[in-house]
């Protein structure tokens, strides 16, 4: 396995591979990597002959007062995981070669972007559309591969691909979770033992919202009101949001039927965490 920190590295490298009719897959991180991680990477070693892993932790998409001064950086500890994955190559550039002082050009998904978390993060997923369009030239894949725990990053990822008429599909894994529930995140690190106990909440306002569609409750604001009286019963914990939305379009829906996304965004003290599932009727 290799570290390429040099952009035109990587591009040569992976110009190199595709000369030779290699598959290129990818998988694009900020680094922490855990076993949420390690499932994209095996899918990504499955399906193609190259693997590459970025660990970037793009400054873009973080807003004023967002943690990304303190986010978790631990490129030996990530690039010893990426090694037992069967990673090809970890892309690690730098904030400098990314985003140069002169910097100009910026990438924005419309009407996905200003709803659900980026309601509440303004300029966030214009940062995310940003890097990945970058990384998507850098690396050249042919897949790339996501998380279905960062659903709307999964949502704007794949209507940008299309839209812009990248040659490369958008591969989305099931969210992976702990024994006990909680969706893995690098973010759960900064949780106290108290307050990740109060996180499990999360998947079992999840698996409420599936029992009450499947007993056949069908209007969402019944449902959402039910789900957030669920979740105040667990003190210390602030719903930021909690939606029924069309999976592909991230639209509110007033009625269920066929295929629904349940989404929510809550504050557990100083801790952002989202989560999500895919409830089919």
């Amino acid at each position: 396995m290799r570290i390429v920190k040099s952009i035109r590295k990587m591009q040569e490298l992976s110009g190199a591979w595709r000369k030779a009719g290699r598959r290129i897959g990818f998988v694009p991180t900020m680094g922490a990597l855990h076993n949420g991680h390690l499932s994209l990477l095996r899918r990504a070693r499955r399906d193609n002959d190259r693997v590459v892993i970025s660990v970037f932790v793009n400054p873009t998409q973080f807003g004023p007062g967002e943690d990304f001064n303190k986010y978790p950086r631990d490129l030996s500890g990530d690039a010893a995981f990426c090694r037992k994955a069967g990673a090809d190559v970890v892309f690690y550039p730098g904030a400098r070669q990314m985003y140069p002082s002169d910097y100009k050009t910026y990438v924005e998904v419309w009407d996905l972007s200003n709803v659900l978390c980026g309601n509440f993060r303004p300029g966030h997923f214009r940062g995310v559309a940003t890097v990945l369009t970058k990384l998507f030239n850098i690396v050249q894949p042919d897949s790339a591969y996501f998380g279905q725990k960062d659903a709307q990053q999964a949502v704007i990822a794949r209507r940008m691909a299309r839209d812009l008429n990248m040659p490369l599909r958008i591969e989305v894994m099931p969210t992976v979770r702990d024994k006990d529930g909680l969706a893995m995140s690098s973010r759960n690190n900064y949780l106290s033992p108290q307050e990740r106990k109060r996180a499990l909440v999360l998947s079992l306002a999840l698996k409420e919202a599936e029992r009450l569609i499947s007993r056949g409750r069908r209007y969402s604001s019944g449902i959402i009101a039910d789900l957030k009286a669920f979740i105040r019963r667990t003190p210390g914990i602030r719903v930021q949001y909690l939606e029924i939305v069309d999976p592909d379009t991230l639209r509110p829906l007033v009625k269920i039927k066929d295929k629904v996304l349940v989404v929510l965004a809550v504050h557990i003290g100083k801790t952002r965490l989202i989560d999500n599932i895919v409830v089919k009727v």
